[in-house]
């Protein structure tokens, strides 16, 4: 099974060095040759992290820092477990050959060293231990995996810390509005066809030893978070953890759902465990016995739809969730 390993204080700015050309002797208007500005930021683990001046060569501990890194225009020298993002986040694609690190659990030191990176981004998933092995190496900005109080603020805040970081809060600002616009236009969609307070539950799944866990994604979760700013009801009852807002149950646990439920999920034909919906529950009674199931009210998302990415993994399932659910 895959496994989640999901402020800030000065922005900074770069100094440009004007040379005269066709002369020994400065022109009378050039400016003096000056150092980009350091950056003294706090990150989420209460570190102050310092930096020459923004990072341009970056190393990435995890995908939602991966891709909000790629969203601001930052191509990261080195991703945990390449294959892994390529298969789950197809919102945002890495452009370079970015070196592989080891896994999101466990990164090698020894890669990310050889690298020389001017900057490691990790989340507080991280355990300190590899944290304090990457504080050797180079600086680190620890960004909070998540946070189910507020799962949308959370995810602006950490895009606005890597921003910091990297001299890129012009770009932080456009996709912040990006996201917003599209949440507008999702709302108004979904409204338009009727479905304004919708029961709407998603979920995902996977299967272990032949056993079907489904992972109930909660009002506290990022996808959660989005949901109820389109206007969707949260269908279900069970708790999500305080970080990430994930729930647990078992198909028995479907039958908690309201009838007229719109029930959602994503698999992924990479990652053959992540799909039980249209695997062993196929032919279980309890699945097929289900009112929702009955209507045709079950919708897969599209494959690659990262549920704890930034803003342009949010938007692509806005735009998924709009489609399905207004599909005649």
């Amino acid at each position: 099974m895959r496994r989640l390993l999901l402020t800030a204080a000065a922005a900074t700015a770069a100094a440009l060095t004007l040379t005269a050309c066709g002369t020994t002797e400065p022109a009378a208007d050039a400016k003096p040759d000056k150092k980009a500005e350091r950056i003294t930021l706090t990150d989420a683990s209460g570190a102050k992290v310092e930096l020459d001046g923004p990072a341009k060569k970056v190393v990435a501990t995890e995908w939602n820092v991966v891709e909000s890194l790629i969203s601001l225009g930052v191509d990261p020298a080195g991703v945990a477990d390449v294959k892994g993002y390529r298969t789950w986040d197809t919102a945002v694609p890495l452009k370079n050959d970015a070196k592989d690190i080891g896994t999101r659990g466990e990164p090698s030191m020894d890669t990310v060293a050889a690298l020389k990176p001017d900057l490691v981004v990790a989340t507080t998933d991280l355990p300190p231990a590899a944290v304090k092995q990457l504080r050797e190496i180079a600086p680190v900005l620890e960004v909070k995996a998540a946070d189910a109080s507020d799962p949308v603020g959370q995810m602006t805040e950490n895009l606005d810390l890597i921003a910091q970081a990297t001299g890129t809060t012009e770009q932080a600002e456009k996709l912040k509005k990006q996201f917003d616009a599209k949440i507008a236009e999702g709302k108004k969609a979904l409204a338009d066809a009727g479905l304004a307070g919708a029961s709407y539950a998603f979920a995902d799944g996977y299967v272990v030893s032949n056993q079907v866990s489904i992972r109930p994604f909660t009002s506290g979760s990022l996808v959660g978070g989005v949901n109820e700013k389109l206007g969707l009801k949260n269908d279900w009852s069970v708790q999500g953890d305080e970080a990430y807002g994930l729930g647990t149950t078992d198909v028995e646990g479907l039958t908690k759902l309201s009838e007229d439920v719109h029930f959602a999920y994503i698999g992924n034909d990479g990652d053959k465990a992540s799909n039980p919906f249209t695997g062993v529950l196929a032919d279980d009674k309890v699945w097929t016995s289900l009112p929702f199931v009955k209507k045709g009210n079950v919708h897969r998302l599209p494959d690659g739809i990262w549920m704890f990415g930034g803003p342009e993994s949010m938007n692509q399932y806005i735009d998924a969730v709009v489609a399905a659910l207004t599909k005649k």
